[in-house]
């Protein structure tokens, strides 16, 4: 499979050309994505019978395999290509989201710290310390409480 990876690999470098004109083969970052797979993958099989502990990291890359389909199918490049141009974007929405969170969580910690319990026996059924221990179970805090600022953003993400 690999050796026919790098047919593919050399006729279109032979037909494209290798870096100097303006359509080259290696000007297009999609191009260079392929070739880098198709290179590890080759000096990966190459070593295949050497039994060094520096060579296993080579054979992490074969998980890069799978990205050859999106060097060559247009429509997947198009979204990844989207996707990648987003991130800016995502990010300022995620700093304000966050930003909204902290003050959500902020008020959360005045309010509710310290109220969040729960009974470990019959949950909904024992609703106070007094209920819970006379029945015989144990008052303990509930895993989303708003004790503090870490908690309180993690259970509002949750709730959200």
């Amino acid at each position: 499979m690999n050796i026919n990876f790098l047919c593919e690999l050399l006729i279109k470098i032979i037909s494209m050309g290798t870096v100097m004109d303006e359509g080259s083969y290696l000007r297009e970052t999609w191009n260079q994505l392929d070739a880098f797979i198709v290179f590890t993958s080759m000096l990966d099989m190459i070593l295949a019978g050497v039994d060094i502990p520096a060579i296993k990291i080579l054979r992490l890359l074969r998980t890069l395999r799978p990205l050859r389909v999106i060097s060559h199918n247009v429509s997947m490049k198009l979204m990844v290509n989207a996707l990648f141009g987003s991130i800016g974007s995502i990010t300022n929405v995620s700093v304000v989201v966050v930003a909204v969170w902290s003050m959500f969580a902020i008020f959360a910690i005045n309010v509710f710290a310290g109220k969040m319990f729960k009974c470990d026996i019959g949950t909904y059924t024992y609703n106070t310390k007094f209920e819970c221990n006379s029945n015989g179970g144990s008052w303990i805090r509930s895993l989303q409480n708003f004790d503090d600022f870490f908690l309180a953003m993690l259970t509002l993400f949750n709730v959200a």
